[in-house]
Parts: structure tokens; C-alpha cells; sequence
């Protein structure tokens, strides 16, 4: 695996793989790895000749009371994982190389509507910090295939927005969410949690689930559903930030249009926010087959 820091020295080396007919798929990490972000990266290596994977912790995604000094720093345990998983490629840049003259005056990319809602409401520029990153890093790498997990389902859909919208060639490939046993999605995050916190997290999950089997079996009052939800996750512990039933493809309100149900969530529990999200087919032949999906 080769490390590289300096976007022209990574440019030149993917250039000459690419003129030998290589194709290059691309997994855009903040590090600190874990199962989840290993699945993205099998994913790449199942759909591609070449891995490139970024390690990068954006500071223009981070809010002005976040977590970004605090975000866990595991460089040499991440590079033993990607070695162990064959990518080829590591592109870990500082700020000064993605941001060369200062975020203040940096060229910002925003993808409206879908970034205003959910996550977008509560973190107010943080899916700007998101997109610009990601055009950047697209534009370095320029691969044929990107992978992002499904676990935050509107990031994927705002990045899938962005490349329709800007006509980029690259196919961006969800990866779903890989979960430990009891059910909670697999996290860099998880490891800010207290052993008690640890034990309630599930249920952000658990709860996501009872109300897609409700819809499932026909109960249509959202409205209910989603304030049910909340008084749950309160009554656990939790501080929920949302807990929304949206169309799947525009993360609007659900109409007799939509296809497809996304049920997402997010919450604090203790100074962690987590998000998690569920999914159901609105065509009743499938419905029971996803809830089995988990």
C-alpha cells in the first residue's frame, strides 16, 4: 500500500494506473476505522481494480461546539487495517493541503433542500464542509466508483445529489450499514460512550425497527409514530435531535408517490450524538422482505 499526502504526487501515480486501463474505486474516510468502513472498502475491491481510501478529518464539517479536537486519531492502527484489506492507495493530506488558503475563503459547494433538513437543521453547515470535501476529493482522485455507507442515509443521498447535479463521472456505490450484534450501527463515535450509555445505545435502533413493522402492518398516522418514537428514546435516556418518516429519495414528507419509506434518527445520549436509519419498500410483495433484511 502507498501513503501519500501531496495531491499531485497521488494524481500522477493513479494517472499512470488509469492509462493502463485500471480502474479506481474510491472510499472517503475521517479515519479511526472500523468494520463498517472495512465493508466499504471490500465493497471497492469487489467493484474495482484499484482502492484508494482518504483519511482525513474535515474541520469544515465541524461545528463550533463539535467534537473536532476530540475526533479519534488512529493513523497507524488505520493503515494495518487498509494493508490487511489490500487497498492499494492511502491518501491522508493535512488541512493545509485541502485548504491551502484558509477555510474562511474557501470555494464552498452546497447541495440545497436535502442539506437543509434532518442533520442539515441541527449542524447548520455542516453538509456544505460535507460536499465541498467530497467534490475536492473527488476532483483529486477521480475515481470511477465511489463508496459511502448507508448508516447516514442523507449524507449518501446529498452526495448522490451532487454528482447528478454537477455531472461528475463517478458511480456512487451504498454500502449498508454494518451493526454489532445487539443492533447498533458501527461508529467512530461509539467508543464516547460510558458502559451504561453502551448498554442503552440499541434501542435507537430497536425503535427505528418497531416502527417500520408498524407501517409494515398498515399503520399509517405518522405523525403518532414519530412522536411515540421520541417520548421512547426520552424516556430511555436519550435526547433525540429527530426522529422523521420520509420519502426515501427526497427525504420530504411521505406521499402517495413515494416508492420507498426511510425512518431516520438521531439522538445524544450522554455528550455522543448518534443517527441511525431504517428503510421499507412501499410495494407490499417486498415489505416483509425487508423487515426480515433488519
Amino acid at each position: 500500500m502507498r501513503t501519500y499526502n501531496n495531491a499531485a504526487q497521488l494524481q500522477a501515480a493513479l494517472g499512470k494506473l488509469r492509462r493502463e486501463g485500471q480502474t479506481i474505486a474510491f472510499v472517503p474516510t475521517m479515519g479511526n476505522l472500523h468494520e463498517g468502513h472495512l465493508d466499504l472498502v471490500r465493497k471497492a475491491r469487489a467493484l474495482c481494480d484499484i482502492v484508494v481510501v482518504s483519511i482525513f478529518v474535515n474541520p469544515l464539517q465541524f461545528g463550533a461546539n463539535e467534537d473536532l479536537d476530540a475526533y479519534p486519531r488512529t493513523m497507524a492502527a488505520d493503515k494495518e487495517k487498509l494493508f490487511s484489506e489490500g487497498a492499494q492507495v492511502l491518501y491522508a493530506p493535512g488541512v493545509e493541503d485541502i485548504y491551502p488558503e484558509g477555510m474562511a475563503v474557501q470555494t464552498v459547494v452546497q447541495v440545497p433542500d436535502l442539506g437543509d433538513t434532518l442533520c442539515g437543521s441541527s449542524r447548520p453547515g455542516h453538509f456544505d464542509g460535507v460536499t465541498t470535501v467530497v467534490n475536492k476529493l473527488f476532483n483529486i482522485v477521480q475515481p470511477d466508483v465511489a463508496a459511502f455507507g448507508e448508516k447516514d442515509f442523507q449524507q449518501l443521498s446529498i452526495v448522490r445529489k451532487m454528482v447528478r447535479d454537477l455531472c461528475m463521472p463517478v458511480k456512487v456505490v451504498g454500502v449498508p450499514t454494518r451493526r454489532d450484534e445487539d443492533g447498533l450501527a458501527m461508529s467512530s463515535r461509539n467508543g464516547y460512550l460510558t458502559g451504561a450509555e453502551r448498554e442503552i445505545a440499541p434501542l435507537l435502533h430497536e425503535t427505528l425497527n418497531n416502527c417500520r413493522e408498524a407501517i409494515a402492518c398498515g399503520f399509517d398516522n405518522f405523525l403518532q409514530l414519530e412522536s411515540h418514537a421520541r417520548m421512547k428514546l426520552l424516556q430511555a435516556g436519550f435526547e433525540p435531535d429527530y426522529f422523521a418518516i420520509r420519502d426515501a429519495r427526497t427525504l420530504r414528507a411521505v406521499t402517495e408517490d413515494s416508492e420507498e419509506i426511510a425512518i431516520l434518527a438521531a439522538a445524544r445520549l450522554g455528550s455522543t450524538r448518534l443517527i441511525d436509519n431504517v428503510r421499507l419498500s412501499l410495494n407490499p410483495a417486498e415489505d416483509w422482505g425487508m423487515l426480515a433484511d433488519g
